[in-house]
């Protein structure tokens, strides 16, 4: 099945808005993602639904369990039925959590790598080796996290920087974790995100969190999105330009108008920006 371009805004595919996607999608909605691990080998109604919209609409792989900075040896079945499962929607693009989940098993949370110089090397490592399988440059997403390994060698920045040269992979900007880690780990998000390299932005994530502190912030895709969280997203469209931009909602999901409108929200931003930049090429 041939891909479908991926452009313009989000949401993510869930089973509880098949009823109301399958009256209508509305118009702001152009692309969903999934988490492959929820769809490989299902079958049934939820496999035929999940048909009649890869047919029609460009979908995005993000997964959960790749466990990318993990000691456990990369699950190379997990990959290769990824594999199968995009080829079969025509699903091109493929990002994981640049985190870890899995030890002697599954850890149910996503936690930080240290950041060192030995930790890039291994991640990279199995970046490398899951495109290698993949078929696929993949993109890598920016983690939210709480507590700084005391054995770090350098920052978050310049770890993600370092991941990207050595693993020779795409980033997948989390916008809302930008903004959760720099109030957690008091830091300018503005900044970090000019210090990003443009060129390898591929997709962008925007979402909700939970204020447990005015200086501890919890990244937990149950809320609405915040205004800051919309500024620092126009922001990053007028630094790296414009790039496909998801709204995820994982729980307290809301009914499908409900979120359409901050699906819509994310398609303003993006065609102002699209307007300014006609404007400045015009003038």
């Amino acid at each position: 099945m041939t891909p479908l371009r991926l452009s313009g805004a989000g949401l993510g595919f869930r089973r509880e808005l098949i009823p109301a996607l399958k009256t209508r999608v509305p118009d702001a909605i152009d692309f969903f993602e999934i988490a492959p691990e929820n769809w490989i080998d299902m079958g049934g109604a939820y496999g035929r639904d999940l048909r009649g919209f890869t047919e029609r609409y460009p979908f995005v792989c993000h997964g959960l369990s790749l466990s990318l900075g993990g000691p456990a040896p990369l699950d190379e079945m997990l990959l290769k039925k990824t594999r199968q499962f995009m080829d079969a929607h025509g699903i091109q693009l493929y990002t994981e959590h640049l985190s870890y989940c899995s030890d002697d098993g599954h850890l149910y949370d996503l936690l930080p790598i240290p950041f060192t110089e030995e930790a890039v090397k291994h991640v990279a490592r199995r970046i490398r080796r899951a495109q290698d399988i993949l078929d696929r440059r993949i993109a890598i997403e920016n983690a939210s996290y709480y507590t700084a390994a005391p054995i770090a060698e350098m920052d978050e920045l310049a770890f993600i920087r370092a991941v990207l040269d050595e693993a020779r992979c795409d980033l997948h900007l989390d916008v809302n974790n930008v903004y959760v880690n720099s109030v957690n780990h008091r830091y300018d998000p503005l900044d970090f995100i000019r210090a990003l390299p443009s060129e390898r932005i591929v997709y962008l994530h925007v979402a909700g969190h939970y204020v447990e502190a005015p200086d501890l912030l919890v990244d937990t895709h149950g809320a609405d999105v915040i205004d800051p969280v919309w500024a620092l997203l126009d922001q990053t469209y007028r630094i790296h330009g414009v790039a496909p931009t998801l709204l995820e909602r994982d729980f307290n999901i809301p009914p499908l108008d409900e979120l359409t409108r901050e699906v819509e929200h994310i398609a303003r931003i993006q065609a102002a920006f699209t307007r300014h930049e006609h404007n400045v090429r015009a003038s």
